[in-house]
């Protein structure tokens, strides 16, 4: 997966296209990702022993990771990802501009 924790991405398809936020959490096993702020769902809970409240919760859904984007730190523009071997350790870069990741 060429996303990881913290990386700053930008969504390409959905109700959220065009934003952008920070990746919580990835799931490489499942492609997916977990964005801050974006793809919001509404969950129902229900009260679970005493002093719990039931209601809506807001939370953040799971996206797949082909409807992101990586964000290039030095254009500040999305762009494709690319690998590279430096010193025998395999290391990201940001096509656009060549920067490491």
């Amino acid at each position: 997966m060429f996303v990881k924790t913290g990386d700053k991405v930008k969504i390409l398809t959905g109700k959220d296209k065009g934003k952008e936020g920070t990746i919580l959490a990835a799931m490489p096993k499942r492609n997916k990702v977990v964005v801050e702020g974006l793809n919001i769902m509404k969950k129902h809970t229900r009260p679970t022993g005493m002093g719990q409240e039931g209601g809506i919760v807001e939370k953040e859904a799971p996206i797949h990771v082909s409807n992101v984007q990586l964000i290039d730190p030095k254009t500040n523009e999305s762009t494709r990802v690319g690998y590279k071997v430096e010193n025998g350790k395999k290391v990201r870069y940001a096509k656009k501009s060549g920067e490491e990741l």
